[in-house]
């Protein structure tokens, strides 16, 4: 049985790929923080609350169509939810599909989303959330 942080994560994904953006902004906790880092995005920064939401995917949508983050397997570790994903794309301008495989951490407080990290490995993922959880 998926934990209660799992589900939150998945009706997100799901929030988000049926009502962009603005779908996924009622999970966001007021003190939400990410961070995309340079290996992952072509503009790395960092995104706060829900008008970094917002700004965050205003740089996907300016760029891309028909969005979507693909979730594939969901992982509660000590309280934060371990999701690897495909990001799926189409280029507005030249048409080109892309895919891109992350894995992000999801973190929660008061079943809102506090802080997403972005990895590009499980491996690396999992060692960050148990060098969290040990430290």
């Amino acid at each position: 049985m998926a934990s209660r942080n799992v589900e939150i994560i998945r009706g997100g994904f799901e929030a988000l790929n049926e009502g962009g953006a603005e779908a996924l902004v009622p999970l966001i906790h007021p003190e939400f923080e990410m961070t995309t880092p340079p290996n992952l995005a072509a503009e790395p920064d960092t995104y706060r609350g829900a008008d970094g939401v917002r700004r965050y995917f205003d740089s996907f949508y300016d760029a891309m169509e028909e969005i979507r983050f693909e979730p594939g397997e969901f992982r509660d570790v000590g309280g934060r939810v371990i999701a690897q994903s495909t990001l799926s794309a189409r280029g507005r301008a030249t048409g080109i599909e892309v895919q891109q495989e992350v894995v992000l951490v999801w973190s929660l407080r008061d079943d809102k989303v506090i802080r997403v990290e972005v990895f590009a490995t499980l491996d690396e993922a999992v060692a960050a959330v148990e060098a969290a959880g040990s430290a």
